[in-house]
Order: structure tokens, then C-alpha cells, then sequence
């Protein structure tokens, strides 16, 4: 029995000015998935590709850990997207044949009077075959069940991208405006930075 469950979540962020814009930050895409992603439970695979080891997930009597390749891109105007390429799943072997995992995110700075604003939306889906012992349970349960799972892993990383990445950024902020006081008139920064 193939099941789908789907999560999506928008995020807004309010983003205190900074010696360097947010825009700059953006184009990191090291530091960004550091922000989103534990360090410790992460792999770059080079460029833009990153490989996340998530925590053990419990769903019923399931206990899964994906592995997730994921490509994370910034546009011209500070628009960034990540979006997952391909999954591992680890714990039951039956189901890493009928198991995908997709992972799409966008955030884009938005100029307000006083302050920019990161605003996106993460979707998660996630389309498995059910191991027998689930097929009796109501569909309505299974994917009430898998819903908020997906949910609470989207709020995870929702959380820790709006705690860790404006920490980070500001360190970073205040590291590169240093560097580059003597360089840029004040305010400025190039756009190699």
C-alpha cells in the first residue's frame, strides 16, 4: 500500500541591518546549510551538494534514518533555493526500494521600511510502500501520523535556521565588515565579498 505524506511550512524572518547585507550572506552556501543543518550531521560532497544524515525517525512502529543529498543555489538577487536529489533510507531494508524523499525550499530577501525580511516556504513530501503490518491501520491515522511527523521535522529546521542562521550571520556581518573598513567606504561592501 503506497502511502504519501505531505508537510508544508512559510517562514518569515526579520533581519536586524548589519555592517554587510543579508544578500552577501546568502551566497554561502557552506554557512547556510550549517545554519539549517547540525555540523556534526552534515557531508559536503562539493559545490553547491551537501549530504544531511537525519536523526532517527520514529512513525508507528518504524524506526528510519534518511540520508538526504541536497543542492542548495542563490540567484542574482539573493533568492535562495535548496531542493533534495536523492535519499538513502536506513533502518528497514524492505523499504529503501519504495521509499522517496523530496525536499524543497525557497527564501528570498525582501526589502521592508526599516528592515529586510527573509520570507519562504519549505515542502516536504515523502511517498512510501507500507511494510503489511500498517495495512490494517485506518488510512486517516497512517497519514495524520506522517503529516506531523513531516510537520515537526519542517519545524526543526525552522527553528534552528531562525536562531542559528541570524548568529551566524551576524559574526559573519561584523567579520567581513572589519576586513573590508580599511578597503570599502563605510556601508559598502563589493560585490566579490
Amino acid at each position: 500500500m503506497y502511502t504519501r505524506f505531505f508537510a508544508s511550512l512559510p517562514a518569515e524572518i526579520a533581519v536586524p541591518e548589519q555592517p554587510v547585507p543579508i544578500q552577501h550572506y546568502l551566497r554561502q552556501p557552506q554557512r547556510l546549510v550549517n545554519a539549517l543543518v547540525d555540523p556534526t550531521r552534515l557531508e559536503r560532497l562539493g559545490g553547491d551538494r551537501f549530504r544531511i544524515h537525519v536523526r532517527p525517525l520514529n512513525f508507528m512502529m518504524l524506526k528510519i534514518q534518511p540520508t538526504v543529498d541536497l543542492k542548495i543555489w542563490t540567484e542574482a538577487s539573493g533568492a535562495v533555493h535548496l531542493h533534495s536529489s536523492q535519499c538513502e533510507l536506513r533502518g528497514i531494508d524492505n523499504l529503501k526500494k519504495r521509499f522517496t524523499f523530496n525536499l524543497a525550499g525557497t527564501l528570498v530577501p525582501h526589502q521592508g521600511s526599516d528592515m529586510t525580511y527573509l520570507r519562504g516556504r519549505a515542502n516536504l513530501e515523502v511517498r512510501v510502500e507500507l511494510p503489511p503490518a500498517l495495512w490494517l491501520t485506518p488510512k486517516s491515522i497512517l497519514e495524520g501520523a506522517g503529516n506531523a511527523l513531516l510537520m515537526s521535522v519542517l519545524r526543526t529546521i525552522e527553528q534552528r535556521l531562525m536562531r542559528q542562521l541570524l548568529v551566524d550571520y551576524k559574526v559573519w556581518a561584523n567579520d567581513v565588515g572589519e576586513q573590508v573598513s580599511g578597503v570599502c567606504p563605510a556601508g559598502r561592501l563589493s560585490a566579490e565579498a
